[in-house]
């Protein structure tokens, strides 16, 4: 079941690739132009220039499917874009961190348990309304709210593989720190580092969209799944599609990554992958005494079948 829901997600997901990157080459509509003449038509409906709207058109005439296309897209790159950003930042930052233990992981993780401490979105929404509404601004925001989970994972694993035998004869051998961090402790942290990012990009689509949904995300010649939804929510009773439509891309794109972050994250585990993790039952033999009875029942029950 689960293999099967992780190639369902993994389908999803590569047909929202596919969507993201060739998507505006295929839908014939712009998303940003507006057509008062065909404002508000329901899914299927006929434009007045003869073309057809297959998700209807917004309270401006724009198509709904060439605003979610080209939101699906934004979505994409600023995604991508922060979990690189902030994965390589929280990449150094941790590999030092756990490498180095002193002062160096004190300040950095008490820099991180500060940030921790205050809601990441709030922190988003505070650098993204002090920068102005940009699509690299927004990138900016997120990265700087996502490195610290990066750095925390990375700085769990270099913990556990810095004393470790063949790290204490790199050492001897005189082998230089960064030479030691990048060929024996980085190994060991791609794994837990790539099931975070896989997280982290789901999660960092949903906070690219509450920016727009709020204002502060991509311009307002841009398409965002967030800008698109605010932009129905005064409709929701007349025009639905023009907000529903946005909303389930999104959701189910979420969803998707979500699956495979698990299916990731179990994989990772190896007593779950293996199987390891469940003890099994042994039969108890007869003439052997049940877990949880006493010495004198025991005794009592071999005294019984001497005397028979």
């Amino acid at each position: 079941m689960r293999s099967t829901a992780a190639t369902i997600a993994g389908s999803v997901l590569a047909l929202f690739v596919l969507v993201a990157v060739f998507g505006p080459l295929l839908v014939p509509y712009d998303n940003v132009t507006t057509r008062m003449a065909d404002r508000l038509l329901p899914p299927g409906s006929t434009l007045s220039e003869g073309g057809f709207a297959l998700l209807g058109t917004d309270q401006h005439g724009r198509d709904v499917l060439a605003q979610v296309v080209a939101g699906s897209r934004v979505s994409l790159l600023v995604a991508v874009t922060v979990v690189v950003v902030g994965g390589f930042v929280g990449l150094v930052l941790g590999l030092l961190a756990g490498y180095y233990g002193g002062w160096t992981d004190t300040v950095i993780s008490r820099l991180g348990d500060m940030q921790l401490a205050f809601p990441s979105i709030l922190l988003a929404i505070l650098l993204a309304g002090v920068l102005g509404p940009s699509l690299t601004n927004v990138i900016i925001a997120l990265a700087v709210t996502r490195w610290v989970i990066f750095a925390r994972v990375v700085r769990g694993s270099a913990l556990t593989t810095r004393n470790r035998e063949f790290v204490d004869s790199a050492r001897v051998m005189g082998a230089s720190d960064v030479r030691i961090m990048a060929r024996y402790i980085l190994p060991s942290c791609v794994q837990p580092l790539l099931v975070a990012a896989t997280v982290q990009v789901g999660l960092t689509m949903v906070a690219e969209a509450a920016l727009s949904f709020l204002g502060l995300g991509v311009p307002i010649d841009q398409a965002s799944w967030g800008s698109t939804i605010a932009n129905g929510r005064d409709y929701l009773d007349s025009a639905w599609w023009i907000a529903a439509v946005p909303g389930l891309a999104l959701t189910l794109v979420v969803i998707c990554v979500g699956v495979l972050g698990d299916a990731a994250r179990d994989d990772s585990d190896p007593a779950k992958s293996s199987g390891l993790g469940r003890k099994p039952l042994r039969r108890r033999k007869a003439g052997t005494p049940a877990a949880g009875s006493t010495a004198a029942e025991t005794t009592g029950d071999s005294t019984q079948a001497v005397a028979r």
